[in-house]
């Protein structure tokens, strides 16, 4: 009788299971939650913009220091003249890995083209957890890691956390949160900047 009972609730009450169910899947699983971001990513509510009148004239250019991927120190100013796109991710974070895709994209899109820079900052205390995320999903995006201070202006510890400077090293678009960045609109406003 007790069994019958059971059944009898649980079809009674399947959809408020499964959606319970599904909760704490998205709660407990970062994979989960990463998808689930990613799917809103790609509707194009969380877009990027760089906003023409965006560049404040009487700042001066950012300078911090960075490993690039082989591991030398690089100072930020050595890339003045060319368009700089920094992203600040960590591989635990489900925004970061939500917006991955898109990043992967954009940079498979326009690293052969030499008058743009791609800075992608881990902030992960393990690297090798990174570069395991990155050769497990097949991005070919490049590991940097941050090299001493990072102005606030670049870098407030929100991840994720996306910076493009122009060409005379000046912050245009500082985005904090989860974005697309392989749209059409995006890629022009980049370009745009040459």
């Amino acid at each position: 009788m007790n069994t019958q009972k059971i059944l009898k609730g649980l079809k009674k009450n399947w959809g408020s299971l499964l959606f319970y169910a599904l909760l704490a899947l998205v709660i407990f699983s970062p994979s989960a939650k990463s998808w689930l971001l990613q799917q809103a990513v790609s509707t194009g509510l969380f877009k990027a913009e760089i906003k023409k009148d965006h560049t404040d004239k009487n700042t001066a250019p950012i300078s911090f220091s960075f490993n690039d991927a082989s591991g030398r120190t690089v100072d930020i100013a050595e890339l003045k003249g060319k368009v700089v796109f920094i992203n600040f991710w960590a591989s635990w974070c489900p925004p970061c890995r939500a917006e991955m895709p898109s990043l992967e994209n954009l940079y498979q899109k326009l690293k052969d083209d030499n008058r743009f820079v791609f800075l992608f900052m881990n902030e992960d205390e393990d690297k090798n957890k990174a570069a395991q995320y990155l050769q497990k999903n097949q991005f070919t995006i490049p590991l940097h890691s941050i090299s001493g201070n990072v102005p606030a202006e670049i870098f407030s510890g929100t991840l994720p956390t996306t910076v493009v400077l122009n060409k005379e090293g000046k912050v245009v678009l500082k985005h904090q949160g989860m974005a697309e960045y392989d749209s059409e609109d995006f890629i022009a406003q980049l370009k745009e900047m040459l």
